[in-house]
């Protein structure tokens, strides 16, 4: 049998800004959510829903150290993202060229 889906996917999970600064904050260094919490203008109760979200996700791995449960960035899941955003990029690159050549064209013009 296979593993059970995630309850929310990654992008369900990153479209809120708090659960964006989440991961950037868990990026660099495990935490506890009483650590965490200080980050941010709201409950323990909440930050810990929005940890649950992403630790549903795949995002973050919880642990326990004691009494306490510490959290940390999976970054793996993301990958996903990466691969759905790479084929956005060439409408990226195309708008930059035509700017580019806006830009050069411009400036020679002006000479």
């Amino acid at each position: 049998m296979g593993a059970a889906l995630p309850k929310h996917d990654v992008f369900q999970a990153i479209a809120d800004p708090t659960r964006r600064q989440l991961l950037r904050l868990l990026a660099d260094r495990e935490m506890h959510v009483t650590g965490i919490s200080e980050h941010f203008p709201m409950s323990r109760t909440a930050v810990s829903k929005h940890l649950r979200i992403l630790s549903d996700a795949g995002l973050v791995k919880q642990r326990k150290v004691g009494r306490e449960t510490r959290y940390s960035l999976q970054p793996e899941p993301l990958i996903e993202l990466k691969h759905w955003l790479s084929y956005f990029e060439r409408f990226w690159e195309n708008k930059m060229a035509a700017l580019k050549h806006y830009v050069e064209s411009e400036e020679t013009d002006g000479e």
